[in-house]
């Protein structure tokens, strides 16, 4: 389409469908589970449409993660977002994100970031495909075709993680990140060590307490960690520690990664106004969507702080959306992009590549994702009726 025809697009349709997909393995982390093999495992998608063209993201609610249910993205999507953007241009997105804050405001920091992210991510779509073009042309900006993708270690004692590595390893891996802070601190130390001497002195390796510790002990879980290799000490504190952080980055022997203390763009620049950081991780649904990843991805550029990349567990939807942020920015570490080790994606026809733990950054159009509609349609649940039949069934 033209530019003139992509200027003429005015949102007329966001719809919600809250699907539960095939779950592969379970998945913990120091908050609580995040995926339980034999239970489905609950995404929000979104359709948005405009002119006769629609375009899709993904919300991944995990309540041991983050605030935001599988109810709560869609009753503020239908209820509060929707009616936002609602006759809007579908390429203001600047403009759609400052509607956003109106409806659900930010608060101390970003408000409902999953909610929104779903919808900045299916505009992101819409467009593309609208234009004919990948994300990362309507950018321009697509530093890197491959992304280089780790593996996952989560929950098991240090006697079950060679199997795991091994796992990996069979499958093309060659990162590991690791979650700790579900154990005792000596157990969590012994997992990392098992997980070294398995993966082989060479392989990337970074560690991720999910605000698990505190300072004190996060200081001691650091200092056992020096000289295995890490790379990477992702979010130690609680989100909001700011002063904790401060002072643990100032003694830690391992490079300070923050995750989920930094929900939008602001967060980071406050965190670099008092040397309180060293990696900053990029996260699509973290920071409602695309269009502030970017801003907050640039601002780290523009710092040089050191950019790394990470997913909530999507599905293709997400993996994708990630993919074309990480190849703009050129994030050349290995990413936690896990949705393909603990998730099925069976709405997919066409999407993303990944071969030997490297996937491939789409080349269709939007975020290079074909979604079955029918099939969406087929895996929708009523999460807003837990006692109905069909959620029964789905075990929601």
């Amino acid at each position: 389409m033209s530019g003139v025809i992509l200027g003429g697009l005015e949102i007329e349709r966001v719809e919600t469908f809250a699907v539960a997909l095939p779950t592969l393995r379970s998945f913990g982390v120091a908050g609580g589970a995040v995926a339980v093999a034999g239970r489905p495992s609950l995404r929000v998608l979104v359709k948005v449409s405009a002119g006769g063209v629609s375009g899709w993201g993904e919300a991944t609610p995990i309540p041991a993660w983050t605030y935001e249910t599988a109810e709560s993205i869609v009753t503020t999507i239908d209820r509060y977002l929707a009616p936002a953007v609602l006759g809007r241009p579908a390429w203001d997105l600047d403009g759609v994100a400052a509607a956003f804050e109106r409806a659900v405001n930010r608060g101390f920091s970003i408000g409902a970031p999953l909610a929104k992210g779903a919808v900045d991510i299916a505009l992101h779509d819409l467009l593309g495909r609208a234009a004919g073009v990948p994300v990362g042309v309507l950018w321009g900006a697509r530093r890197t075709e491959r992304i280089e993708l780790g593996w996952i270690v989560s929950g098991q004692s240090p006697a079950e993680v060679g199997d795991s590595v091994a796992e990996g390893r069979e499958l093309g891996y060659g990162a590991f990140k690791v979650k700790i802070g579900l154990h005792d601190e000596a157990t969590d130390a012994a997992v990392v060590e098992a997980v070294r001497e398995h993966a082989g002195a060479a392989a990337p390796l970074w560690v991720d307490a999910n605000q698990g510790y505190t300072a004190h002990a996060a200081l001691r879980m650091a200092r056992r960690l020096d000289g295995l290799g890490v790379t990477a000490f992702e979010q130690p504190l609680p989100a909001n520690d700011v002063a904790g952080l401060r002072r643990l980055r100032e003694v830690c022997p391992i490079p300070v990664a923050l995750d989920e203390s930094l929900r939008h763009p602001s967060d980071l620049a406050t965190f670099v106004r008092l040397e309180a950081i060293d990696i900053a991780i990029a996260k699509v649904q973290r920071n409602a969507g695309l269009t502030l990843s970017r801003r907050l991805c640039a601002l780290a550029e523009d710092c040089g702080v050191q950019l790394m990349g990470s997913g909530l567990t999507d599905s293709d939807l997400g993996l994708a959306a990630s993919l074309h942020l990480f190849a703009a920015h050129g994030i050349g570490t290995p990413v936690d992009l896990n949705g393909r080790q603990f998730v099925e994606s069976p709405y997919a026809g066409p999407t993303v590549r990944v071969e030997g733990g490297t996937a491939h950054v789409p080349d269709g159009p939007g975020l290079g994702v074909e979604v079955d509609e029918t099939v969406v349609r087929r895996l929708a649940v009523n999460v807003l009726d837990a006692g109905s039949p069909k959620a029964r069934r789905e075990g929601v």
